[in-house]
């Protein structure tokens, strides 16, 4: 495969079973391209390997005044360098090819799990560990799968050398293929304390990474408590004991590195021992006790590749490992049912017995901001998985049919969810406002068949006039143009209320079957959100829309309300309704005790909060 057929079509199903079955499956999805690096890795040591050959006979020749072996001897070397610089050319391409490809391959796994388990993947696993596995990590899979070739190529070629020297001197020979199998597996008793002290250092890393993910996240929180010295403190803990166990897996990868050295060093003394020897008593020529002595020399080359083999697979196995563990979550069911299209109807909660009428305005209160975050990820499809091993809770239904039996696209086409604090990537304004409409072009229940909602209708009814004021004030090629201005990582160069407004801009755009929006106005003032009330009503009229709120402003425009305190449904109507008679729910959105003495009920005819504020 070639850089330039990047992304990879299909990354595939990866075996996330365990690190080293999915080291095995990376390798196999681009055997082609190990091929080709091995061939080349071959071609590379083979000309290196063969150099002591043309070495002993220009050796031989100068003791025997023979010119002509002489020249054949240095015409065969310069080819042989020729055959060395190809090859290490070629071979470093393709092995950085599949590197690039494989770490390019487990990116978009991870990619595709992100948007398969969306916001559920940070319940299950920690952010520190996806931010490790997102960065580090991959370095390390990358390397292995780099350097499985090299290795490949140099136990050929060390493979082919001792045969050759049994062949062609069968006492120095016999020496040399007995002695480099002992120095190959000297280190393996070295390995499993190393692949431990590296196993630790990871962890600790990914402990150090979700610490410090922690206090960026919550720097502001910090500072108005006066704790970021505290957590300061915590991280420079946790970060002296990764350099300390760095230290200590580097101490050991030193002692292999000088088993690699030492042990060599021995065999190359006793050869040449033996081989002077021999010399003296005439059994060997001089020329070919060069010859082994040169294959001896680089027998030393293939070994490091022995050592980096070793190093790349025991830091990559955690790796590999963690990588799995992600990779391995799914969805409950995963997608059972063969949906055609996008799926309508009502949308039920078994869990607290929640129904949201199809095409219709459903505000929920719930009274607790955690309890509403819950139940908008339910709604979702994201379901919290149970920590005590229970059976998982049962799925949203929509027109019937469980949200987690549908395929991954269906159930993202049929609901989306807002969050109570949307993120805003950076780009332009049109860049963030250009997504895919993910409801059915055609709905029986809607007003407008023809087109969908727009940018511009979107904008309006999220209230952004002032927002896109403001930006076009600040646009950076002064055209002026409001969606062409820039919005910084996170939309930090806006305040709450503004990007509350943008994100509910930009999921009007997207037009789901089924909008769920999670305290959308809780950072507006008053008088703006009674206007993105009457807009959201206006704009959403025909399609199903939950809103979980407690906001009287909100309450009063929808269609239908529904009480869920605990967890459980407790009352539904409309706003007046539940106004005068239920005093739980009146102390929820009024914000006063249900048992304040001498606080009559509400009656039915009397004026809402809302008719109060307009008639001020």
């Amino acid at each position: 495969m070639h850089l330039r057929d990047l992304p990879h079509p299909d990354p595939g199903v990866p075996d996330a079973r365990t690190g080293g079955r999915f080291l095995l499956w990376l390798y196999r999805q681009q055997l082609g391209g190990q091929a080709k690096a091995l061939l080349w890795g071959v071609v590379h040591t083979g000309a290196v390997a063969s150099f002591p050959l043309p070495v002993g006979v220009a050796v031989q020749a100068v003791v025997d005044r023979d010119g002509g072996q002489l020249a054949l001897s240095g015409g065969l070397m310069a080819f042989l360098g020729v055959l060395v610089s190809l090859g290490d050319v070629m071979l470093h391409r393709s092995a950085v090819t599949n590197w690039i490809t494989s770490v390019a391959r487990v990116q978009q796994l991870l990619a595709r799990k992100t948007t398969e388990l969306g916001s559920a993947m940070t319940r299950r696993v920690a952010a520190g560990e996806i931010v490790a596995v997102s960065t580090g990590d991959l370095e390390k899979i990358g390397w292995f799968v780099e350097a499985v070739s090299r290795f490949g190529a140099a136990a050929l070629t060390s493979v082919g050398v001792c045969v050759a020297l049994v062949v062609y001197q069968p006492a120095l020979g016999m020496v040399v293929a007995l002695g480099v199998p002992v120095l190959a597996l000297a280190v393996l008793p070295l390995l499993p304390p190393a692949a431990r002290r590296a196993d630790a250092q990871r962890e600790m890393a990914g402990k150090a990474t979700e610490l410090a993910s922690d206090t960026v996240a919550g720097l502001r929180v910090l500072r108005g408590i006066g704790g970021e010295e505290l957590f300061l403190g915590r991280y420079r803990s946790a970060s002296q004991e990764v350099r300390r166990a760095a230290v200590r897996s580097a101490r050991m990868w030193s002692l292999i590195s000088a088993v690699q050295v030492v042990l060599p060093g021995l065999l190359l003394i006793a050869v040449v021992w033996y081989g002077v020897r021999l010399a003296v008593d005439g059994r060997i020529a001089v020329g070919e006790l060069v010859t082994v002595y040169s294959a001896v020399v680089f027998l030393l080359y293939p070994l490091r590749h022995f050592e980096e083999i070793a190093m790349a697979y025991s830091f990559s196995r955690p790796s590999a490992k963690r990588a799995a563990r992600v990779l391995a979550l799914t969805r409950p069911a995963g997608g059972r049912t063969a949906v055609q299209g996008t799926p309508d109807g009502d949308l039920h909660d078994p869990v607290s017995g929640l129904t949201a009428t199809a095409g219709r305005l459903t505000a929920v209160v719930c009274g607790d901001p955690d309890a509403a975050g819950r139940l908008a990820e339910r709604l979702g499809g994201h379901p919290p998985e149970p920590d005590d091993g229970t059976e998982p809770l049962p799925s949203v239904l929509l027109g019937g049919t469980p949200l987690d039996d549908l395929p991954r696209d269906a159930a993202r086409g049929a609901v989306l969810v807002q969050d109570k604090d949307p993120v805003l990537l950076s780009g332009t304004l049109a860049e963030l406002l250009d997504v895919p409409a993910s409801g059915p072009v055609d709905r029986a229940n809607r007003v407008d068949r023809q087109d969908r909602v727009d940018r511009a209708q979107a904008l309006a009814a999220a209230q952004c006039g002032d927002v896109l004021t403001a930006l076009a004030q600040a646009s950076v090629d002064d055209s002026g143009d409001p969606m062409r201005s820039r919005i910084t990582e996170r939309g930090r160069s806006l305040s709450g209320g503004q990007r509350q407004r943008l994100a509910l801009a930009r999921s009007l755009v997207a037009d789901p079957t089924v909008l769920v929006l999670d305290e959308p106005t809780s950072a507006v003032d008053s008088h703006t959100e009674a206007r993105i009330a009457d807009g959201l009503r206006k704009i959403r009229t025909g399609r199903t829309t939950v809103v979980l709120t407690s906001s009287p402003l909100l309450l009063d425009r929808a269609d239908q309300v529904v009480f869920v305190p605990s967890g459980k449904v407790a009352a539904a109507g409309t706003h007046r309704e539940l106004l005068g008679t239920h005093p739980a729910y009146r102390a929820v959105v009024t914000r006063a005790s249900d048992d304040t003495p001498g606080r009559p009920a509400l009656a039915p005819d009397a004026p809402t909060p809302t008719q109060l504020e307009e008639t001020a």
